[in-house]
């Protein structure tokens, strides 16, 4: 079930209602309807795909209740300084086990679905050179929405219960809540126990502000996936599917298309899903935070899908070192966590050949020590970006637009076409998108600067234009008349395939 889709539509008041009208007051029952409503929303797809959802709960479930009880915090590590009295035996070679069985499962799991073909596949490619052709056993399996994203949710509770971040909950209900919540299960963002978690452990009540505010953060997010995604997609797709046909210049446009489309898909679906927990009295963490802007790739990572990010920071970068270690071993880790992502994005070496790209951009910021040099917004305090900020982010859009060639190409030989072409055969011709498609990228990217410092651009602070109220109508419904008279075709969100 989309968000996209006439019946999400109908089922995000019904549940609204019900979840507050009947289940407002008591808290298991309000967390039992988050369950079946997310499993209703979730098996909309097909029902088969709870099986594993439910696997995956469940074994997260009691690992997390072993490890604590094989690997209970002491004085000093407790995540709660009121409850030092942890009598029970420290048996952390148990509890270790029973961490890396859950990951094991959750990602044996994963890598059977998304990854198993891929791997027998390279394989038998492998070895064929050798005059060696071995029987290839693949599987007709179908990938399951959302997989990648809570997996991962619930590999980060096991860990940073076993880190002491976060108790064991031994409220079944709440957990099963916490890993199926339905705005963010498919795509994010990846939430952290520590931040979700606590949310469905204690009573919430209607907050009539923050659901307006949610409101309008969600009318945002429709208009980035309905009017400016979706349209750019149509020549997108145009400039991809045959890129021998058009010009330099052209696949420059298609590349430039492509470039929004993706921002606009994935920080639309973001900003619904953290829009539609408001009403439901849940804070989800920010996942986008105005990428576009960034004035180098380091800054592009922090501000893109920034609790993936995160996640490979926290789990995987941090403990190989992170940048504690020689110049040489921080190169080592970042490319293994720019390997990893691409290759989480999906089994195809674009992926990972996007991954390896960005890892190479971002050597030599590493090698200079200015990975971290920017780290305010950008034209902080003033209207509009000084002349190198410009230029900076112009250079850094551009690098991120190229990436973007490899990341959405079919295959290696394919983005190795497009970026030639792009490059080398400078003229116009082929195909064109509507000139209305550069009014929407031009109205995303105005309205987002102007609001770069609040957490979403129709949020309501200070003195802005939007304290008005009859301003705020009128935008409200001319969006929504863009969203009915601008439509294409409906399509999925891209990163539903992840």
């Amino acid at each position: 079930m989309g968000f996209n889709s006439i019946a999400f539509l109908l089922f995000l008041p019904i549940v609204f209602l019900l979840y507050w009208l009947l289940f407002g007051k008591r808290l298991k029952w309000q967390n039992g309807f988050v369950v079946v409503s997310s499993y209703i929303f979730y098996g909309w797809w097909d029902i088969k795909f709870l099986l594993l959802i439910s696997a995956t709960t469940f074994f997260s479930y009691l690992s997390g209740l072993a490890i604590e009880q094989w690997n209970p915090p002491t004085n000093s590590s407790s995540v709660n300084n009121n409850e030092t009295d942890f009598r029970a035996p420290r048996k952390p070679w148990k509890a270790r086990t029973a961490l890396w069985a859950n990951i094991i499962l959750n990602v044996g799991i994963l890598c059977l679905f998304k990854y198993y073909n891929f791997f027998v596949h390279n394989l038998q490619a492998l070895l064929a050179p050798m005059g060696l052709n071995p029987d290839s056993i693949t599987l007709n399996l179908i990938l399951p929405v959302g997989i990648s994203f809570y997996t991962f949710q619930a590999l980060s509770y096991s860990i940073d219960v076993y880190r002491h971040k976060i108790k064991a909950t031994r409220d079944i209900i709440a957990f099963f809540a916490f890993i199926s919540f339905f705005p963010q299960l498919v795509a994010g963002p990846i939430e952290r126990a520590t931040n979700l978690l606590p949310q469905f452990l204690k009573s919430r009540r209607f907050s009539y502000p923050e659901a307006v505010d949610g409101c309008r953060q969600i009318l945002w997010g429709f208009f980035k996936k309905v009017v400016l995604a979706d349209n750019c997609a149509v020549f997108a797709n145009q400039a991809f599917a045959d890129p021998d046909s058009m010009g330099g210049l052209n696949l420059w446009i298609g590349a430039l298309c492509f470039s929004f489309q993706i921002y606009g898909d994935f920080s639309g679906y973001s900003d619904i899903a953290i829009g539609v927990s408001k009403l439901f009295g849940i804070n989800l963490m920010r996942n986008f935070n105005n990428p576009y802007f960034s004035r180098d790739i380091a800054e592009f990572w922090r501000r893109w899908h920034i609790s993936l990010t995160t996640w490979f920071r926290d789990y995987i970068y941090i403990p190989l070192g992170g940048s504690r270690v020689t110049k040489h071993k921080t190169l080592r880790n970042t490319f293994i966590i720019f390997l990893v992502s691409g290759l989480w994005h999906g089994a195809e070496w674009t992926f990972v050949a996007w991954g390896a790209y960005h890892a190479v951009l971002f050597t030599p910021l590493i090698a200079m020590g200015k990975n971290r040099k920017y780290l305010d917004n950008p034209g902080q305090g003033r209207s509009l970006p000084t002349m190198r900020e410009s230029l900076y982010m112009g250079i850094t859009f551009l690098l991120v637009c190229a990436g973007w060639v490899i990341f959405r190409a079919d295959n290696i030989g394919h983005a190795w076409n497009y970026l030639i072409r792009m490059l080398t055969n400078f003229h116009y011709g082929g195909g064109r998108p509507e000139l209305s498609v550069f009014l929407w990228m031009a109205i995303t990217i105005a309205v987002e600067w102007i609001q770069r410092d609040r957490p979403h651009p129709f949020a309501i602070t200070g003195n802005g234009i939007l304290r008005y109220a009859s301003v705020r109508w009128i935008l409200y419904l001319t969006i929504v008349m863009l969203c009915y008279c601008c439509k294409t075709v409906q399509s999925n969100f891209i990163y539903f395939q992840f």
